[in-house]
């Protein structure tokens, strides 16, 4: 997937999450949006390295990571897991069908980690 659709797809996800949770605007305010938008590019391209190296730990161990750091900012495990989830149903329009099979399947392993 390229930079230019990575980042659209960013941009709708952060888009779709403050449409739906309008509180995170008062609790993070323009900057909550932006690194959302940020964390998604960073979600983009994780999938894409673990694809590389064919190794789904690795993304595996960055969700870990990232729950720690973000429920550390009161960002709550859920909106990780509806991050992930609108993931899946964004992909399904976009990339190769191989990047797409992969992707899904690393997040929903991630979800499945997230909800143990």
């Amino acid at each position: 997937m390229n930079e230019v659709t990575k980042k659209r797809v960013a941009l709708e996800i952060t888009k779709e999450i403050y449409r739906d949770f309008p509180d995170l605007w008062a609790k993070f305010g323009e900057n909550g949006r932006f690194r959302t938008e940020e964390d998604n590019m960073h979600h983009l391209n994780h999938l894409e390295t673990t694809m590389k190296m064919n190794d789904e730990s690795y993304f595996l161990d960055y969700t870990e990571w990232l729950n720690r750091v973000l429920t550390s900012r009161n960002v709550g495990t859920h909106l990780i897991i509806d991050n992930f989830e609108r993931l899946i149903r964004h992909l399904r329009h976009y990339g190769s069908e191989e990047e797409q099979k992969a992707y899904t399947g690393y997040l929903r392993s991630a979800i499945e980690q997230l909800q143990d």
